[in-house]
């Protein structure tokens, strides 16, 4: 072997690549294979503070369709969802049988606040400080957000910034509307 050095370069150029690829498949794939392992299936427990200080659990939100979006301050993917959120609860906010959360993952109290307070979100916004409900929804970033039904069941999940599209598209599943 005349070069060793330029065949390892090569080699591990060549692993790199594949890795990349597989990475890119990976995070580009369908909700039904990265977070879809909680589709069909009830909703994890919670019961969480909220910043306005009462409280919200999904006993509360029984009966109801809700969104649950899990977020933070510094999160670039949570920024650019915003707008689609904002005009999603303005054209929902007003139905008795739906309700939106943000629950705050892995971000202080304060940072929590001075966005909310900064962004204006009317929404609810509960606080996961020991992160048990990002684990108890298998959450591995985000954005990332569910839609329960009325029955308390997880029918729909989408990993990344949502459209206002596919928000609606994922309310008319909970609402037993849509496929």
């Amino acid at each position: 072997m005349k070069h060793p050095t330029r065949w390892i370069a090569i080699t591990a150029g060549v692993v790199a690549l594949l890795l990349g690829v597989v990475f890119v498949v990976l995070v580009g794939a369908d909700d039904e294979s990265t977070g879809g392992r909680l589709l069909g299936k009830e909703v994890p427990v919670f019961d969480l503070p909220t910043l306005d200080g009462a409280g919200v659990s999904s006993d509360d939100l029984a009966g109801r369709s809700y969104l649950v979006n899990f977020w933070n301050s510094w999160c670039v993917p949570c920024r650019q969802e915003h707008p689609a959120l904002v005009e999603f609860y303005e054209r929902h906010r007003d139905d008795r049988d739906f309700e939106m959360i943000g629950i705050v993952r892995d971000d202080t109290e304060k940072a929590a606040r001075d966005y909310v307070e900064d962004e204006g979100v009317e929404w609810i916004v509960a606080l996961d400080p020991e992160n048990r409900s990002a684990l108890a929804f298998g959450t591995t970033g985000q954005p990332e957000t569910f839609f329960v039904g009325p029955d308390g069941i997880v029918t729909g999940v989408h990993i990344g910034p949502a459209s206002v599209a596919r928000l609606e598209e994922m309310l008319a599943v909970a609402r037993g509307l849509g496929q």
